[in-house]
């Protein structure tokens, strides 16, 4: 089956219509296994799975050394996005964000070097310094496209206004925001405003960072340094409430003919909307169910049915450094 494609912006590239995001493969979920990460990149890629999304702060710096092993000699079969803005120190907790134009260029060719490519197809500016422009940041990124060491521009996480703002200054091609089943909060202002200026928008946490596959229900079969540990949509009866709302979707998917998973990507990929769902995936098997959404053809009824009855989640979602876009 030849896969889907969709295209970013009113005039943008093609693009897989389901991405894979790796960050999970070297950072906040626990340990990794390299040897299994490199496979399942390459699998992706066997699949038409072709979008592929990482960041130098995943690691740091080891995610993009990781995806640019996987994939060496099959350049031309990637759509490569990659993320800057966040800056990590050796303090595993200690982040700051610089989204200056002079950054935003030695951020850009350090990318490069690290994933040993000549140049990105999608370049996310991954958290914006509410004290730096966003016309300077974008202006910055429009010179990287010029000199060809870019295709497009990214944001993630940023307001409806400064995404407006953005695409006054320049073109920008997508914009990456956590949105799924239980993650719909963009829908008030975000996503109207990407669809009137013609940007696509890039789910990541399409799986409810995990509880929205079915497959986990406590904390404690997790590692001990998973970030999920502390985030507020896992804990005490926040995630017994999130559970309940687990246990619908398993029980709308079985009569779909569906797993979990694929449901909940499914529903992305039916969105109207150009909506790429990025789901982060470490293993092949994940990779092997995951995929399978890409078959799951959802009817006006059900795709109704299934936002009602699935709200969003209870507790605050991942704390995050979006909150200095608010």
């Amino acid at each position: 089956m030849a896969m889907l494609q969709k295209r970013l912006g009113h005039d943008g590239p093609l693009a897989s219509a389901m991405g894979l995001g790796c960050m999970g493969m070297s950072d906040f979920y626990g340990s990794a296994d390299e040897t299994e990460s490199v496979a399942t990149i390459r699998r992706a890629l066997d699949r038409g799975i072709s979008f592929l999304d990482t960041a130098d702060m995943y690691g740091p710096h080891t995610n993009e050394e990781l995806v640019g092993r996987a994939i060496a000699g099959r350049r031309d079969e990637v759509f490569l996005a990659t993320k800057f803005g966040v800056v990590r120190s050796a303090d595993p907790r200690a982040r700051r964000i610089d989204s200056t134009p002079a950054y935003a260029r030695t951020a850009c060719e350090a990318s490069l070097r690290r994933l040993g490519v000549d140049h990105l197809d999608l370049y996310y500016l991954h958290r914006r310094n509410p004290d730096v422009p966003i016309e300077d940041t974008v202006g910055a990124m429009g010179e990287l496209v010029a000199e060809g060491k870019m295709r497009c521009i990214g944001l993630s996480e940023v307001s409806a206004d400064t995404l407006r703002r953005a695409c006054a200054a320049a073109p920008v091609t997508a914009l990456q925001s956590e949105y799924s089943l239980w993650t719909r909060g963009l829908e008030r202002e975000i996503l109207p405003a990407a669809r009137e200026l013609g940007v696509a928008l890039v789910a990541y946490a399409p799986l409810g960072r995990g509880l929205l596959t079915g497959a986990l229900t406590s904390v404690d079969t997790m590692a001990a340094d998973d970030v999920r540990r502390g985030q507020p949509r896992f804990q005490g009866e926040n995630l017994s409430a999130n559970l309940e709302l687990v246990r619908r979707i398993r029980a709308l998917s079985a009569n779909i003919g569906c797993t979990p998973a694929q449901l909940a990507l499914a529903w992305l990929l039916a969105q109207p909307d150009t909506v790429i769902p990025l789901p982060g995936m470490r293993r092949r098997p994940h990779l092997d169910e995951n995929s399978g959404a890409l078959k799951v053809r959802l009817s006006a009824e059900q795709m109704k049915s299934i936002s009602q009855a699935v709200p969003e989640a209870v507790g605050d979602r991942a704390p995050d450094l979006s909150r200095l876009e608010k």
